[in-house]
């Protein structure tokens, strides 16, 4: 069964965001989502005809990874955004939970905001490291590299050129507030 791309066209006209830029950001992730599904049919193929043991498997195998990361990072980045935001409640967990482990909101999110404008291409992501139950702002370099294992992504924020040049240019600060403007806290909260 090949992997359906989900519909985001009810972010068009948030505030920040040209539609001009989410339509190509939009046609960039059903990318991943139809390179995903290939090379999951690919890879079937190839262990039913008997190639497991070839350097083409193994090289699509590994590139299996970055496509799929490539597609669900996309989906928490959508998915974590609503037009004009949701503040996040001082009551809920993770309110608490940033303030347990950052000393406060306006810590956490100076935090995340400076990891955001590290030179480079990658995803800024608020982790939940399950085992320690520690919160963790990380930077992802590709999409399948930096990862922090056994963590669960949390907030998700795609900090590749495409996500920002069309209306931003250079201006990756002005970008991420325009992002900040537009967190929908509450999915947030319910990944936690």
């Amino acid at each position: 069964m090949s992997y359906q791309a989900k519909d985001y066209s009810r972010l068009l006209g948030t505030p920040g965001f040209s539609d001009q830029l989410l339509k190509n950001h939009f046609t960039l992730y059903q990318g991943y989502v139809n390179n995903t599904n290939k090379l999951a049919d690919t890879l079937k193929a190839m262990l039913r005809e008997g190639k497991a043991n070839t350097p083409e498997y193994a090289e699509l195998k590994r590139r299996f990874g970055w496509e799929w990361n490539g597609m669900r990072l996309h989906e928490y980045y959508f998915d974590n955004l609503v037009n004009g935001g949701k503040m996040l409640d001082k009551n809920s967990d993770l309110a608490k939970k940033v303030n347990e482990d950052f000393g406060g909101y306006a810590e956490w999110e100076k935090e995340f905001k400076a990891t955001g404008v590290v030179r480079g291409i990658g995803w800024v992501v608020l982790y939940l490291d399950q085992s320690s139950n520690k919160l963790y702002n990380s930077w992802i370099n590709e999409h399948d590299v930096g990862h922090l294992a056994g963590c669960k992504p949390l907030l998700v924020m795609d900090v590749f050129e495409h996500a920002f040049m069309i209306d931003y240019g250079l201006k990756r600060a002005d970008y991420i507030e325009a992002f900040f403007k537009n967190i929908d806290w509450s999915v947030v909260a319910s990944r936690l």
